[in-house]
């Protein structure tokens, strides 16, 4: 009766909302008995002043289903469960809009509480309906007659709360944008793992000169003369071409490595001219002739630096810790001696070429008095040879080139230039015409020019195939336990750096070390350091880090090596590591010798493992070996060292170097020699690579070596460094391109042996790896541009949580910066330039080297480079002219279109931003701001595109500002702001689409 009074009620209230309006919403509910009671208090209300027209929200009934809470009579008996949903059907609905499916809702709850969605019978059954388990059952009328509710839940955890912000709260107007972004900023996470991994346990190391000279310079029972019982060391240049690489600064290296602080006759100097020049010859030939005076004036003095060029430029007091009276006069004779040195080398050239004119002329002449004599019509044909001081043929290049006498093709070429020290010191004597070197020790260290054959039809493999013949052929002549390893124009700027080196070489745990690396350091940079060169992030950062693990990377130059390590041996004790991280050590087993005739090797070795076999056919160079390793062992004068050498065992003088000796080292530098051997693959330096230095050291450490980074409080080498915008990228386009052939060949880091520490072999990982952030690099730096083209942001809106994520990861990434600032000793300023430098080689350089790399990987497109210029320009008023000077190369494409992109991005924005109907200012603010960030890196790469101050005229600034503004409103014109995009959820605004 009740559901048919409420049906008819209801009936009567919807017929009657179309003649009049009726309250916005009615509130009612269903007591036990299924009777309605209405809740509204507003039935008497008139609102037909506020609705004179229908909505959805006319006759609107909200229906609320029986609880126990507003069933204040629970007790009764439930009517039938049949009549209960006839009732709750026969309620009012809404008549139409949005309360049908609310209305719906309502009456499919069943109107029970505990029952809902968890309990629901089955549609084709009206009865309660029994529930068993296990013999116990349970029906709907349960549930009615006593509310029951679950005391606890189980819910899964989502997924994303795993997921950075960036990834949960996506751009649903820019997917595009946002994709690439979180794209580009999980390879940057990635490739910072990477980068700081290794940073995990950065050492300090220092020397004790003073033990390293009582130890072996001392008087004992073993050495009763206290003569040096140090190991010989053996000094390699390298040089290619003297227009590049001037004569001058190679001489100078030179002088400075002849006066270094180390025992004469264990010194021996080498250097290899790989473009076989007589002006190379030559100006060897007048630097030892210099020597003859500049060394013993270093030791009488104790000059420091050893390089005359640079201690002659030294602005300050010379006369500063002099005690001898006649500093003064020799400093001033010595002075003029070099600047007569300086004009003869300045002018070799020119002299070398009078002389060839000269006796190419007398030959001319001869020929034309043979044809004469013998009446022969024919033209006279002269070849202009490259005559040498005696008047005999250059056996190297020559000036106008011919077969054999060419670059690439040319014999073999061995002088020794300053002959083996005698083994007991030999004193000078007073001289009027020169200075007084009474007392002092006037010997040289042995000093042998090295030109290598090259023949056509020979891969010659560029400085790494040098530098084996030069290991080949001081093998035969001194054969020293150690190699030192320089350019040309890194120079000995302490002379006691050899000694320092020395002092981890001849410690108790020496014999495990292949190779002390020493810092570049470089002079001529201009005070700003434009473009990071000194590097030090790198030097002082990274490779102390490295320290800390199995060693710093070999960078090329300045390294101190063990021969025999370079001979591709195993040290006496390694580790080997197991686990996923490492974290398991235990001793490496020793691996036997295989014979010749065994060509199988064992499938659980790794192929780097594998002792070297096929030295070559030089029976006095396979002697050498043996001989090399027992010189290198520490002393043996404590129970602790475990592979050492008894005191006093290199006393002996060495042989006296006869023609048999040197005519077996100049065979070893023939162009045959590395035919059928293993030289360049796992001997000597290894082949493959334009970075074949990184791959060498790596080579090293894959066999358990270890390497020490060697700080000294006086920089112990110093060079030059490309200052020119052009000549840097193009030195970091090469290391870039041996980066990524690392990566795609046998020598990346994934395949390396289980000798090789994990955090190490994380280093390595990133040294293969860093070319390829370019590519994301390129892609980031656009995205400022493109926010501001389109409109849209790389996130939605800048909200509170957004930018306090991006605050905090900016905070935690500058504190971490500056602890590797304050435990580096790296200055904010050299830091910032490295990271400016990073963003304009990595958009220029570093892209253009992934590119050779697949070409050269996937194509077989092979890679070729120009020599790094040492010499300077020609303004020699300014020391940094060659700073301004502009040589345009397709390295400026990339970065030059990434700052026009968002320079013209930014006037655009802006105009864009003014013109809309509902500025958005929050999303051009966002975009602005990465644009300027992206500009501010760029700002050294367009100081040197501007060449100069002042050099560039005003009208081009003129023109730029013009042709911005107009491809601005030209754009404006074409694409308007629109705002017929405005959303209410946003705030208001419009969303300018592209």
């Amino acid at each position: 009766m009740a559901s048919s009074n409420n049906h008819n009620k209801s009936s009567s209230l919807s017929s009657t909302s179309s003649y009049g309006p009726q309250p916005a919403v009615k509130f009612a509910r269903r007591t036990s008995s299924g009777r309605v009671v209405s809740l509204s208090r507003d039935d008497d209300l008139d609102l037909s002043s506020e609705y004179n027209e229908p909505n959805d929200y006319v006759n609107y009934t909200v229906q609320m289903p029986p609880t126990p809470d507003n069933m204040p009579n629970s007790t009764q008996s439930n009517p039938p469960h049949h009549q209960r949903n006839d009732t709750t059907d026969s309620l009012n609905r809404p008549t139409g809009g949005r309360g049908d499916d609310n209305s719906d809702a309502t009456t499919k709850t069943k109107g029970t509480y505990g029952v809902g969605n968890a309990f629901r019978p089955k549609d084709n059954e009206s009865e309660p309906f029994p529930y068993s388990h296990d013999d116990f059952e349970m029906s709907i009328d349960d549930f009615i007659s006593k509310p029951w509710k679950p005391l606890s839940r189980k819910t899964k955890v989502a997924a994303a709360i795993l997921s950075p912000y960036r990834v949960q709260n996506p751009n649903k107007d820019a997917m595009w944008l946002w994709g690439m972004s979180v794209v580009c900023e999980i390879w940057f996470a990635f490739s910072w793992i990477l980068d700081q991994l290794p940073k995990l346990n950065p050492v300090n190391r220092s020397t004790d000169l003073a033990a390293l000279h009582e130890k072996f310079e001392q008087a004992s029972p073993a050495n009763p003369l206290g003569k040096s019982d140090l190991p010989g060391i053996d000094v390699f240049v390298s040089t290619a071409d003297p227009e590049k690489e001037p004569p001058l600064v190679t001489a100078n290296t030179i002088l400075s490595i002849l006066a270094v602080n180390y025992p004469i006759e264990k010194l021996c100097c080498y250097i290899s001219d790989d473009g076989g020049a007589l002006l190379t010859f030559e100006a060897m030939t007048e630097a030892v002739n210099f020597a003859q005076f500049w060394v013993p004036f270093c030791r009488k003095h104790n000059i420091e630096p050893r390089n005359p060029d640079s201690y002659f430029s030294i602005k300050g007091d010379p006369t500063k810790n002099k005690k001898r009276p006649d500093f003064v006069k020799d400093r001033r004779w010595i002075k003029r001696e070099y600047d007569e040195f300086k004009v003869k080398i300045n002018g070799l050239s020119e002299s070398i070429q009078k002389r060839c004119d000269a006796y190419n002329k007398r030959e001319e002449r001869k020929e034309r008095k043979i044809a004469k004599e013998q009446n022969l019509d024919q033209p006279i044909n002269i070849v202009k040879a490259s005559w040498m001081a005696d008047g005999t043929h250059w056996p190297g290049t020559w000036t106008f080139p011919c077969p054999d006498h060419k670059k690439g093709d040319h014999a073999g070429i061995i002088q020794v230039m300053s002959k083996f020290p005698e083994n007991d010191p030999v004193y000078g004597h007073m001289d009027e015409k020169s200075l007084d070197f009474t007392g002092i020790d006037i010997r040289l260290p042995l000093f042998v020019y090295v030109s290598r054959e090259k023949r056509p039809g020979y891969d010659h493999n560029k400085k790494a195939g040098a530098m084996n013949a030069m290991v080949r052929a001081s093998a035969i002549i001194s054969n020293g336990p150690f190699i030192l390893n320089l350019d040309c124009d890194h120079y000995i700027y302490n002379s006691l750096a050899l000694r320092e080196g020395m002092c981890f070489m001849m410690d108790r745990s020496g014999d495990r070390i292949c190779y002390i690396q020493f810092p570049q350091r470089f002079e001529g940079i201009d005070p700003s350091d434009r473009y990071a060169n000194h590097n030090t992030v790198f030097f002082d950062g990274n490779m102390r880090a490295l320290d800390g693990l199995q060693g710093p990377v070999y960078v090329g130059t300045g390294c101190l090596f063990r021969r025999f390590a370079l001979y591709g041996f195993h040290p006496p004790r390694a580790n080997e590591y197991a686990g996923l991280f490492g974290q398991i050590k235990y001793p490496a087993p020793h691996i036997q010798a295989q014979s010749d005739d065994d060509e199988e090797q064992p499938l659980n070795i790794h192929p780097d493992l594998n002792l070297p076999k096929k030295f070559g056919n030089s029976a006095m160079f396979s002697d050498s070996i043996p001989v090399c390793e027992f010189q290198a062992r520490p002393l043996m004068d404590h129970k602790s060292v475990k592979n050492g050498r008894p005191p006093g065992a290199l006393l002996a003088p060495r042989p006296p170097l006869d023609a048999p000796t040197v005519a077996e080292a100049v065979a070893v530098i023939a162009c045959w020699y590395e035919d059928k051997t293993e030289w360049g693959s796992r001997i000597g330096w290894i082949y493959g690579s334009v970075t074949e230095d990184v791959v060498t050291g790596y080579r090293m450490h894959n066999r358990g070596w270890r390497s020490v980074y060697c700080i000294t409080k006086r920089d112990a080498f110093r060079g030059t460094a490309p200052i020119n915008l052009t000549d840097r990228l193009h030195q970091v386009l090469r290391w870039a391109t041996g980066s990524v052939e690392i990566f795609f060949s046998r020598n990346n880091p994934f395949l390396a042996t289980t000798r090789l520490k994990f955090l190490q072999r994380i280093a390595y990982m990133n040294v293969g790896i860093y070319p390829f952030t370019s590519i994301f690099l390129v892609l980031y730096c656009f995205l400022p541009a493109f926010s501001l083209f389109s409109g849209h942001f790389i996130v939605e809106t800048l909200n509170i949580t957004f930018l306090s994520y991006l605050l905090i990861m900016t905070l935690c990434i500058t504190l971490i910066s500056l602890l590797e600032v304050k435990w580096s000793g790296i200055a904010l300023e050299e830091w910032w330039r490295n990271e400016q430098f990073w963003v304009i080689g990595g958009s220029s350089a570093h892209l253009a080297a992934v590119l050779q790399g697949l070409l050269k990987v996937i194509a077989g497109i092979e890679i070729s480079f120009t020599l790094t210029s040492k010499s300077t320009a020609e303004d020699e008023d300014d020391i940094y002219a060659d700073l301004y000077v502009i040589k345009w190369t397709s390295l400026f494409i990339v970065p030059l279109t990434i700052m026009v992109i968002n320079v013209v991005a930014l006037v655009l924005g802006f105009s864009r931003t003014v013109y809309s109907v509902i500025p958005q200012w929050n999303k051009f603010f966002g975009g602005a701001f990465f644009s300027f960030w992206v500009l501010a890196h760029m700002y050294p790469f367009a100081k040197g595109l501007l060449g100069r101050k002042g050099k560039l005229p005003t009208i081009v600034y003129v023109w730029t500002g013009l042709v911005t503004i107009t491809v601005s409103l030209l754009w404006i014109s074409i694409s308007p702001p629109d705002d017929t995009t405005t959303s209410v959820s946003s705030g208001g605004g419009g969303n300018i689409q592209l």
